[in-house]
């Protein structure tokens, strides 16, 4: 089995990598995407890979997951806690995630899988158009108000819409009506 401690950065990756076979440590720095893609599909047998979370790496984590490597995920502050040094390298982070999973004291947490993943990501996006859907109605009831178009509900119909489309009013409030009206029709629209 391979044990890999792993400080993860968006461009590269400092790895510390211990072979239970031979006892050895050997230390690597790959570069992203592509040779650490190289390395991790070259690599036989059992792996496991520590890296502290918080990192920007779903690819990684795709990357490992097809290549049947574990992947373990550990709370950042409890890792950095673990060392009492306060001289912070690259090269010794990987160092005390290898040690600390060596020495079965890795503060591993959960992370959810792809899909949940992809389930709140999807989840937080309609959240976010609803948010601005919300924004641009009430934008558009207020102008309706001040505009003394008082339809409550009744404006969002078809009828109470070209109504407010067909106010008169001053240049800027027009185009503060005419722009939310271009959101709802482009993006909003349920």
């Amino acid at each position: 089995m391979l044990i890999i401690g792993c400080d993860f950065h968006s461009g590269f990756q400092q790895l510390a990598i211990f072979d239970n076979r031979t006892g050895e440590i050997e230390e690597k720095k790959l570069l992203h995407p592509a040779p650490a893609m190289e390395f991790y599909r070259g690599l036989q047998g059992e792996v496991r890979v520590g890296m502290e979370s918080g990192c920007p790496s779903q690819w990684f984590r795709r990357l490992l997951q097809e290549c049947g490597h574990q992947l373990w995920i550990g709370d950042a502050a409890r890792i950095r806690a673990a060392e009492t040094r306060q001289q912070k390298t690259d090269r010794r982070d990987a160092e005390l995630i290898l040690k600390l999973m060596l020495d079965e004291r890795f503060p591993r947490i959960w992370v959810p899988s792809e899909g949940e993943r992809d389930v709140r990501h999807l989840l937080m996006d309609r959240h976010h158009r609803m948010r601005m859907r919300t924004k641009v109605k009430n934008q558009l009831q207020s102008l309706a108000l001040n505009q003394g178009l008082q339809k409550g509900r009744r404006l969002w119909s078809d009828e109470g819409l070209q109504q407010l489309r067909e106010l008169p009013m001053m240049e800027h409030a027009e185009r503060r009506r005419d722009h939310p009206f271009k959101m709802r029709r482009q993006r909003l629209s349920p």
